[in-house]
């Protein structure tokens, strides 16, 4: 069984998720990351199906790697009575139990907040679904870009020749980050007022949060904010222009100051500061095109380590834009020592990112993927089952 190291601030808390996919893997790997112990219940055979989405990381799916370190994984079939028997055991000293399961399975399962609160009234149920467990789209299943879509993010990714899924699964995490700190908020509730708080979070929900800025500004702009490339839709200059070695770079005006600067020292036009085409915010938006012409021609004159020069002297922000490869190489990752090294199935080991928040004095907890099924006996064991009685629970197929 993975060790879980006391000087984390979650040592001492257990967790037991019935979960697959991304978005509540993701919340509970944080919770892991902090030294919670994590029990990953999974199918037996196959399990969560997000190991097979790929097979780029020696053999292992790149999302299963991303988001399953130092979890346990246990296999229980919980269509089966003895597998929802070990469930409920595993519950009796559990302190949050995560779900992600189909519209409508953890209330059949029993599994539902309401049950659970009668049979575990100290454990805090978090519940991870697509739309919400009410309303009408309570029984329609979720998955990142349908989320993506229904709330309108597509409508604003892309370009003018047409719109454009966000690159990484951004509903899915942006679930996984609420419930986190639903978990961890809900928990601290229990610890300072003994009250238990169920958590639930929809994929749907949580993207609208995310959503609110260009709602905003469509609801009393009277239009939606155009969809522009790696251009700002509400904020100009802000985007990646083309260097004369055919680099981009993206830099950002952010105020008057930060304008002021890019007329007088980058793009040595002074005149532009007093040009009532760019006086404002609104009217630099408003003549945006004029405004990427200028911009465009005094990057064609310079190649980007020089822009990046002169726009780092003027104190403007900017960036080139990077491949992933750049990305894996990151001078900043290097310096600050965030990589780190855990051991996936089979043995290799790969390359993780330490979690970005740090927290002073503790070292996160950076253990092994698990394999299907790994820990299932030493779980078991520790319930009390022996050898004879795990060995008739795989021969029927609930483990």
């Amino acid at each position: 069984m993975t060790e879980r190291p006391a000087d984390l601030p979650l040592s001492g808390i257990t967790v037991v998720s019935v979960e697959q996919a991304v978005a509540a893997p993701f919340a509970t790997r944080q919770l892991a990351d902090l030294g919670a112990r994590v029990i990953k219940v999974e199918r037996p055979g196959g399990g969560d199906f997000a190991r097979r989405y790929d097979t780029t990381v020696h053999g292992e799916s790149s999302y299963f790697v991303w988001l399953n370190r130092s979890k346990e994984s246990l296999t229980l079939d919980l269509k089966a009575e003895r597998g929802r028997r070990i469930l409920e055991r595993l519950l009796t000293d559990a302190d949050v139990f995560v779900q992600n399961l189909a519209p409508g399975a953890a209330v059949r399962l029993g599994l539902g907040a309401q049950d659970l609160a009668a049979r575990h009234p100290s454990l805090i149920p978090c519940c991870v679904s697509g739309y919400g467990t009410s309303g009408p789209w309570a029984d329609r299943k979720a998955y990142d870009l349908l989320v993506q879509c229904q709330t309108g993010l597509v409508s604003l990714t892309g370009n003018e020749h047409g719109s454009a899924r966000a690159g990484i699964s951004v509903a899915d995490i942006a679930a996984g980050m609420y419930a986190y700190s639903g978990i961890l908020t809900a928990l601290f509730a229990r610890a300072t007022t003994g009250v238990v708080r169920p958590v639930e979070v929809s994929l749907f929900e949580a993207l609208a949060e995310w959503m609110h800025q260009p709602a905003y500004y469509t609801r009393y702009g009277g239009s939606p904010p155009p969809r522009i490339g790696t251009q700002h839709a509400t904020i100009a200059p802000y985007g990646a222009y083309t260097a004369a070695d055919g680099r981009d770079v993206l830099f950002s005006i952010q105020n008057e100051r930060e304008w002021v600067a890019l007329c007088e020292r980058f793009l040595r036009r002074p005149e532009l500061v007093d040009d009532p085409r760019f006086a404002t915010g609104d009217d630099r938006v408003a003549h945006r095109e004029e405004l990427n012409t200028i911009v465009a021609a005094r990057f064609a004159e310079l190649d980007s380590e020089e822009i990046g020069k002169l726009l780092d002297e003027a104190g403007i922000a900017n960036a080139g834009v990077n491949e992933i490869e750049d990305f894996l190489n990151h001078p900043v990752l290097s310096a600050r020592d965030r990589w780190r090294d855990v051991r996936i199935p089979g043995g290799a080991e790969v390359s993780a990112l330490l979690p970005p928040a740090d927290l002073a004095g503790t070292t996160p907890r950076m253990d092994a993927v698990p394999a299907v099924g790994e820990h299932t006996e030493s779980i078991l064991t520790q319930l009390g089952y022996d050898a004879a009685a795990i060995a008739a629970l795989r021969t029927d197929r609930v483990i």
